[in-house]
Order: structure tokens, then sequence, then C-alpha cells
């Protein structure tokens, strides 16, 4: 690890109570969890790591494995942990993920990335940003908060799983689905995706979109281009529908959500030959849809215009749908509130309320009830060559959890 330099502060982090120094614990162990090649859906030891700390202020640390060879095409099976302090109401979760995406080639990387390094204010490696720190930061907030509060109400967990950048069948979607067996409910959760921008703390992610995900397979008859009547195109079968597919509107969003949006991804079709006319023409599309509107009737809105279209075409079509998570929306309740009220105590800013960007794990934790954010630090450089954090970011973090943990369980 390069040493730290002069611009990377650490002189003006407070230290609370029980003597924790928030940015240097929080950045020793970001560069513990970093130095782990955890390539999703690879924990690489993460998990151990944490869960002996947690178990040393209290924690109960069980892990749950899911999937198989067999079933998920992996070298080993899904490994989860589920860390908890309490067994009273409220329950405050951190849900976070261990894993991280592929490098792409490190000769393009400033500095190796798994070897995190300080460097002019940034801490730099994969996971410095998505999201290694925030895991850390849970960790040293509650590790704080206990010391100081040993008698808090309530409980606290963590919920980590190293299944979140891959396809998200083995992690918290089936470790929610085993507290719900058990009548295990978390009240309130922080996930510590990156979801500042500018600066730390100026957006909490309080709702996110619904993915609704579509294959198209529009099938024709083959022939030769020459002879058309002998044939039927699919690609001229869809060229009308598809119009109409991409003008259509969907609902107007709301105050929280904009208008759902539909996108193509890919249009695949042909044999390769310009004297063929195809069998089959494939569209994959993918909807990101508000709380205005549902899996069912955006289903049923495709459907509806797909049969106008093909009716008399000649052609027939089917859909493969996926749906990888309904939209889901916390109101500004004790949650937010918390979680506003620390930012704002810590960094002096006042957050911003926001439910753009992708899906993340917050999906599956949503429908129980719970009420749901995503706090981190900087999404600028995440799933890039040279990912980094600044490093005066990191500990500030961890206060703003703590004071979270204080909002939620002292008052």
């Amino acid at each position: 690890m390069t040493p730290n330099n002069s611009n990377a502060n650490t002189d003006n982090i407070d230290i609370d109570n029980a003597g924790v120094n928030h940015q240097q614990a929080t950045l020793d162990l970001s560069i513990e969890l970093m130095r782990r090649d955890s390539v999703t859906p690879d924990d690489s030891g993460c998990q151990d790591v944490l869960a002996e700390r947690l178990k040393t202020v209290g924690f109960d640390c069980e892990f749950i494995y899911f999937g198989d060879k067999e079933a998920t095409g992996r070298d080993a099976q899904v490994k989860n942990l589920w860390a908890r302090r309490g067994s009273a109401d409220p329950v405050v979760c951190f849900a976070g993920h261990t894993d991280v995406v592929p490098t792409g080639n490190v000769a393009n990387w400033s500095y190796p990335p798994f070897e995190p390094t300080i460097k002019d204010g940034f801490l730099w490696g994969r996971g410095a940003a998505d999201m290694k720190t925030a895991i850390a930061a849970f960790t040293v907030a509650t590790e704080s908060f206990v010391a100081n509060h040993p008698d808090h109400q309530g409980s606290i967990a963590l919920l980590i799983t190293s299944d979140e950048e891959g396809p998200s069948v083995n992690g918290t979607v089936k470790v929610i689905e085993t507290l719900e067996t058990r009548n295990e409910k978390i009240t309130y959760c922080l996930v510590g995706e990156p979801s500042s921008t500018d600066t730390l703390g100026d957006i909490i992610k309080n709702g996110r979109r619904g993915s609704l995900g579509g294959v198209l397979t529009v099938t024709g008859k083959q022939g030769h281009v020459a002879y058309p009547h002998l044939a039927v195109n699919p690609i001229h079968a869809l060229m009308p529908a598809l119009n109409e597919f991409v003008n259509a509107k969907w609902d107007n969003g709301n105050d929280y959500f904009p208008a759902t949006s539909m996108q193509i991804s890919n249009i695949n079709g042909g044999t390769g030959a310009n004297n063929v006319i195809p069998e089959t023409v494939e569209v994959v599309f993918n909807f990101r849809f508000s709380t205005e509107t549902t899996e069912e009737e955006l289903r049923a809105k495709t459907h509806a215009i797909l049969d106008k279209h093909f009716k008399d075409s000649g052609a027939s079509y089917e859909i493969e749908w996926k749906l990888s998570g309904n939209p889901f929306l916390t109101a500004e309740d004790k949650l937010v509130s918390a979680c506003q009220h620390a930012i704002k105590e810590v960094t002096g800013i006042d957050t911003t309320l926001s439910t753009s960007g992708g899906t993340s794990d917050g999906r599956f934790i949503a429908p129980t009830g719970a009420q749901v954010v995503e706090l981190g630090v900087r999404n600028a450089t995440i799933h890039q060559v040279d990912e980094k954090v600044e490093v005066d970011d990191i500990g500030k973090l961890a206060q703003i959890y703590e004071k979270m943990l204080e909002g939620l369980l002292l008052r």
C-alpha cells in the first residue's frame, strides 16, 4: 500500500466517547477487504473477517449458503452472512455485498486493483466505491455505537452477500426468504450502495424503479428474396408493431419517479446472406417502470400492441419475460429522517431524495414491509478502471451510519 500523503486528511475526524477514530478504523478495514480479490460470486474470506469482528461486540453470526455447481454453473455455493445483535424490535439492518465486478485488463489500471493504494487524497482499487468501504463503515459504526450504547433499544443486523454483482439469485433474495420463514422481520434497512453524486451524502436513494425484461421472437417463413410471395419476412412483419411499441406512453410517473421507460437493447435476425429472407428475428427489450404501473399491465399492453399488428401478418411471436424486481418507495418517514439528520450533522449539507439509477438488493428487502434507503460514497468511478473514493469520505460515512443508528435506536 502506498503511504498516505498530505491530500488524505485524517486529522479532523472526530473520536467518539469510546475512543474510536472512525477515519483510521474504517480505512484500515476497507484496505483489508479490498486486498481480497472477491470477484463475483467469490467472497474470498471477506465475510469471515467481518464475522470475527462482529462477534466481539455481541453479534450472533450465521453463514447461509445457497446454490451448487450443477444449478449455478459455478465452482461453489454463494456465501451469505446474517449477523444480528439483539432480539427485540425495531431491527436496523445494514445490507451490502462483498463481491466485486471483474477488473478487466489490469494493465490499464494506474495501481493494481487488489493492492489498495492511497494517492492524491483517494483510495484506489476495485471495491473502493462499490462497496467495500461502505461495509467497513457499517462495521466501524456498529462497533462504535455498541461501545457507547451497549444497552441500546432494538436490534442491529448486517446482511452481507457475495451474489449482488452476478445473477443475484443465491444472495439477498434467498436470505430474505429464509428470514421470512422464521418470521424474522427487518424494520429499517440501509443499503450501502454508492448513492452520492457530487459530494458525500448529497443523494439518498429512497426507492428504485422496477426492471422487467423481455426477449421477443418473431417467426415467419424463410425463403429467397426474389420470391417474397413464397416466404413471410418476420422483420417486415415486426416493423409496424415495433414503431408503435417504441412510441407508446406507459405512464406519466409521479412526484418520486419519472415516467416508465422502455428501451430496446438488441435486435438480431438474418442468416448473413443478402438473398435469404430469414425465418426469425429477435428483439431484446427492457422496461424501467414506476409505481404508477405494474408488471402485469406492462405485459398486457405489450401483447395488445403485438396482437394487433401480427393478426393478419402471417408471422407469429412469443415473448420470454423476466422480472428482475418491482419498484419500491420508502416514504419520508423515520429511516429517511434519521439519515437526513445524520448527514446534516456530519457534513452540514441537506440531502436530496432520488429514485434514479439501476436496481439494487433493496428490491428484495422492501416487499417484506421494511423501510429501505441506499446511502453510500460517490458513484463516479463504480465498475470502472481506476475505481476510487475520497479518503476523507470513508470515516465520515461511518460517522453518518452511527448517527443514523442513534436516531433510530436511542430516540
